[in-house]
């Protein structure tokens, strides 16, 4: 079926995802487990409460206590599977796609992540099965209000001195819900929000702050409330985009270079990891600070694996995930939000703004992220092997091409994978100068064709 994705459960309501595969994925979700106790929330969307209960009912049938944490966050639902003693858990959402889709995110014990790799497969097989109905003794569905310690956890991370003022986009997701009670917790952050209010059918904008039309609201906000950042949030609250004092976008990459200098001045020596899309800069800043770079796959089924084998204390991907190690190695936009209040409330930071503090990071000249619809993405990846065949090449995720000196003007690379989530390959391009960018941009549309839209 095509809603069980390589991260995730995700489809069009009712069309692609109904209520009975919804009880079908509880009860198969159970018996993956062999869970005697789940955790179960949901987000704002107009139908989250009724494939939520299908869910849940489900897992009762398959014999599991159920805790019903209700309206959460993905960040939200992650703290609780990892702060309580349950075997696993997940939270009902589509994340940032339109108001008709819905799906589901899973956690194991721990908030360790259930990719396809390790289990969504085998949820898809059972469900291709016959409901197994109720098996042996049916559980129990009990209510958990988590909203307050929740707060209190994020709350935990805030190490500022100094007042900040950040312009805030809740985008009419799940950060709308959470925020209040966190930053009731926070009296050194004046915060100007909007878009507060939770409305699953979004009708201001597409809650994706990764486009960066999407960030365009914030920017204004930034600027009419003289206010030192901005950040955008995404419809789950698990992903989160930045724009400086003047509303120029900081991508993920960067922040995530400039948040490692934070976290390695108090866990100096430690791992860092970082997806391979991501500026050449952010390896470069992390070995800086004197930590230890990790370049790893696109996804964070791959990125929280690597933080608990290397024991990393923070990750970031360019899509704005970003990714802590004292939260239960999971991802959360409002710990990234916390971060970056964290730096500029600092004494230490030396009252720079955003902007000066990126300045040093824009040494490289890059695309973002350039996606393609091509019919056959093993052949087209194949032949862009073949025909860079004089770079140097490594294919830990699609194809990475790398050619010329760090030191010179004729340095570029790029990177070409197969997206894990959608049908497209994504390309990602980095050079020197922006000439050359633009020459070895052209030169990759030429091979795989116009970007799609």
């Amino acid at each position: 079926m095509a809603i069980f994705k390589a991260y995730d459960i995700r489809g069009l309501y009712p069309q692609e995802l109904d209520l009975d595969t919804a009880r079908k994925i509880g009860h198969a979700f159970t018996r993956l487990l062999g869970a005697e106790r789940l955790l179960v929330g949901q987000d704002m969307r107009t139908h989250s409460p009724e494939v939520a209960d299908a869910v849940i009912e489900g897992m009762l049938d398959a014999g599991a206590e159920v805790l019903d944490v209700g309206l959460a966050s993905t960040p939200m639902v992650y703290y609780a599977i990892g702060s309580h003693q349950v075997d696993g858990g997940l939270v009902v959402t589509a994340s940032h796609n339109p108001g008709e889709y819905n799906g589901m995110k899973l956690c194991g014990k721990g908030a360790t992540p259930i990719s396809r790799a390790n289990g969504i497969a085998d949820i898809e097989r059972m469900c291709a099965e016959p409901y197994p109905g109720v098996v042996g003794k049916r559980g129990e569905r009990k209510p958990l209000d988590l909203l307050a310690a929740y707060a209190d956890h994020v709350a935990s991370f805030c190490t500022m001195d100094r007042p900040v003022r950040i312009a805030i986009d809740a985008a009419n997701g799940m950060a709308g819900y959470t925020l209040p009670a966190i930053l009731e917790r926070l009296p050194l952050v004046e915060a100007k929000t909007m878009l507060m209010e939770p409305d699953g059918t979004f009708p201001a904008h597409e809650a994706n702050p990764i486009k960066e039309e999407n960030l365009d609201p914030v920017r204004l906000l930034v600027q009419k409330s003289v206010a030192q950042l901005g950040v955008g949030f995404d419809g789950d609250a698990d992903r989160c985009c930045f724009v400086d004092e003047n509303g120029v976008t900081v991508s993920a990459d960067l922040m995530t270079a400039l948040l490692a200098r934070q976290f390695l001045k108090t866990r100096p020596g430690s791992p860092i990891v970082y997806d391979l899309r991501s500026s050449w800069v952010v390896k470069e800043e992390i070995e800086r600070a004197g930590g230890v770079a990790i370049r790893d796959r696109v996804g964070h089924s791959f990125i929280k694996a690597t933080m608990r084998e290397k024991g990393a204390v923070f990750a970031g991907e360019l899509s704005g995930h970003f990714y802590f190690g004292d939260n239960f190695t999971t991802d959360s936009g409002v710990l990234a939000m916390v971060s970056a209040l964290n730096l500029l409330g600092s004494s230490a930071s030396g009252g720079k703004t955003l902007s000066q503090l990126t300045a040093d990071l824009r040494r490289y000249h890059a695309t973002g992220e350039v996606n393609f619809k091509v019919a056959d993405k093993d052949a087209a990846i194949a032949e862009l092997k073949s025909r860079y065949a004089d770079g140097r090449q490594d294919e830990l995720d699609g194809i990475t091409v790398e050619y010329g000196d760090l030191a010179r003007d004729d340095w570029w690379w790029f990177n070409v994978r197969a997206s894990n989530t959608e049908p497209f390959l994504r390309l990602n391009l980095e050079a020197r100068t922006a000439a050359l960018r633009d020459a070895r941009r052209d030169e990759l549309i030429a091979i795989l064709g116009e970007p799609a839209e």
